[in-house]
C-alpha cells in the first residue's frame, strides 16, 4: 500500500523554525467513524410512515454527506422542516444501533499517540453527533456540525473551520470521507484526502487514496502500529 502524498508534506513543512508541523487528521462520521445506517434506516421508516413518502432509503443513502435540507431538495420532498422533526427524532430513539466500525477506535488512538490531532466534520447535527462520538473514547479537538457558520459539504467551509479550531494549515491536514462531497470538500480546501473504502460512498475522480479498513488508514498516513497487541487507553 503507498503512503499517501497530498500537495504539501504531512509531516512537515518549511516553517519559520525548525519546528515540526502539527498533523491534524479530520474524519466523517457517518460511513467512517460509525456505522449508523441501520440508525439512518430506522429514521427513514418513521419518515416514509409519517409523512407518506415513497422515496427509498437507498435514494436517500446516495446523497449522505449533504445537509438535510440539500437531500431533501435533491429528492424533492417538501415541508423539509417536519420531515426533519420526524427524522432526527427517530435518529435519536434508534441511536443505541449505531456501533464504531472494528478497528476505527484503535487507529484513533495510535494517530494520538503519534502525535496527530483529531477532528470531525459531519453533516449529522451537533446534538446526534456528540452522543456517537463519546463512544469511540478519543479526544476529538473540533467537532463542526451543521448550525454553525458557513456552508454545508461540499463547500470546504466545514473543513476550513474545524482547522481554524485545531490552529492547523490545510497543508498538514488528511480529511477521511466516503462520499463524493466529501472529496469534493477536501480538494476545495486544499486538504488531502482518502476514501474510507468501508463506507456507504463509492470514490469520486480523479481516483483518491482508498484505506479498506480503519487500521489500513495507518500506512497511508505514514504511522506505525504499536509492537504490542493494542490496549484502549495504555498508549496515551
Amino acid at each position: 500500500m503507498s503512503a499517501l502524498h497530498p500537495p504539501s508534506p504531512i509531516h512537515t513543512r518549511d516553517l519559520d523554525s525548525d519546528t515540526e508541523a502539527q498533523r491534524v487528521l479530520l474524519l466523517d462520521l457517518d460511513g467512517v467513524l460509525m456505522d449508523t445506517r441501520p440508525v439512518m434506516e430506522e429514521a427513514w421508516r418513521a419518515v416514509q410512515a409519517t409523512h407518506g413518502i415513497h422515496v427509498p432509503f437507498k435514494a436517500y443513502q446516495q446523497c449522505l454527506g449533504r445537509p438535510f435540507g440539500d437531500i431533501m431538495d435533491r429528492l424533492s420532498i417538501r415541508d423539509t422542516n417536519r420531515v426533519h422533526t420526524t427524522y432526527s427524532q427517530a435518529a435519536k430513539d434508534a441511536s443505541h444501533l449505531a456501533r464504531p466500525f472494528d478497528g476505527m477506535s484503535e487507529t484513533l488512538h495510535v494517530c494520538v499517540a503519534a502525535g496527530w490531532l483529531l477532528g470531525v466534520v459531519t453533516s449529522k447535527p451537533l446534538d446526534r453527533a456528540v452522543p456517537l462520538l463519546a463512544q469511540l473514547g478519543c479526544p476529538f479537538g473540533t467537532v463542526r456540525a451543521p448550525g454553525g457558520p458557513g456552508r454545508g459539504k461540499p463547500a470546504p467551509d466545514p473543513i476550513l473551520l474545524a482547522l481554524v479550531d485545531l490552529a492547523a494549515d490545510p497543508a498538514d491536514a488528511v480529511y477521511v470521507g466516503d462520499m463524493e462531497v466529501d472529496q469534493e470538500a477536501a480538494r476545495r480546501a486544499g486538504v488531502a484526502y482518502v476514501h474510507a473504502g468501508w463506507g456507504y460512498g463509492a470514490p469520486g475522480c480523479p481516483a483518491p487514496e482508498t484505506a479498506h479498513s480503519p487500521l489500513g488508514l495507518l500506512p497511508l498516513l505514514g504511522v506505525r502500529t504499536p509492537p504490542a497487541p493494542f490496549i484502549e487507553g495504555g498508549l496515551l
